[in-house]
């Protein structure tokens, strides 16, 4: 079964491109440029978030915040990519499980996904 990613961005240029991305090497994507973040994670119910730190209306390490102090939500991977100076640091008070730098390889992005996805399943595994 197709790992499903969340992302959510507020430019749609990168938008468009990380979906494809991810499509293209077997991920199943919701993508949104919104950040209405516990109702779109429990509908979605999505494997992995891949979150942008910048968003229109409020912060994407606020957002993981609450992902990763609600129980419904806090198992899920969050990963937080964007340009921002200090990303390790608002990475890491933000509890997100990791962090990209954009502009983002391509390569590391798909690693980053793919172990952050393998930890997730062995972790269920041994529960």
């Amino acid at each position: 079964m197709k790992k499903k990613i969340l992302i959510i961005d507020d430019d749609q240029d990168i938008l468009d491109l990380t979906e494809f991305l991810l499509q293209e090497i077997g991920y199943k994507v919701v993508a949104s440029l919104t950040a209405n973040i516990l109702d779109d994670v429990l509908q979605v119910n999505p494997d992995l978030i891949l979150l942008d730190d910048w968003l229109e209306s409020t912060s994407g390490h606020q957002l993981c915040k609450v992902l990763k102090t609600e129980q419904a939500t806090k198992h899920i991977p969050v990963v937080i990519f964007s340009a921002s100076t200090g990303l390790e640091k608002i990475a890491k008070d933000c509890f997100a499980d990791d962090y990209i730098n954009k502009p983002f390889d391509i390569n590391y992005l798909q690693d980053v996904i793919a172990d952050l996805l393998q930890s997730t399943s062995k972790a269920s595994l041994n529960q």
